[in-house]
């Protein structure tokens, strides 16, 4: 169990992705994002979802993310935040989005 305190530390926020690109360097099958945050700026975050996902359906779409995590180098690429989804029954990723439209930046609550 954690603390909700521990969950605190977690900095979830609402980004818009700008721009896709494929990442054939990548172990498994991924993109690499470039995502804006509002006033966090925009970070960049490999995400192993081209199962479900092309790049030209990615761009403008919402995503949640953890934005306090180090950047993690992979392959080339350094990615600076984690983008959020859950595992199909396939083991693939589905996005986590905002249900409405929000403003970026805005945090998980």
């Amino acid at each position: 169990m954690i603390t909700w305190d521990d969950f605190e530390k977690i900095d979830i926020r609402s980004g818009t992705i700008l721009e896709v690109t494929e990442f054939p360097k990548a172990k498994k099958p991924a993109f690499q994002l470039s995502i804006d945050f509002g006033p966090l700026g925009i970070k960049k975050s490999s995400a192993q979802i081209t199962a479900h996902y092309t790049a030209s359906q990615l761009i403008g779409t919402q995503v949640l993310a953890v934005v306090n995590f180090p950047p993690k180098q992979i392959a080339n690429f350094f990615s600076e935040c984690l983008v959020l989804g859950v595992y199909d029954t396939a083991g693939q990723v589905i996005l986590v989005q905002p249900e409405r439209p929000v403003a970026n930046g805005q945090r998980l609550g």
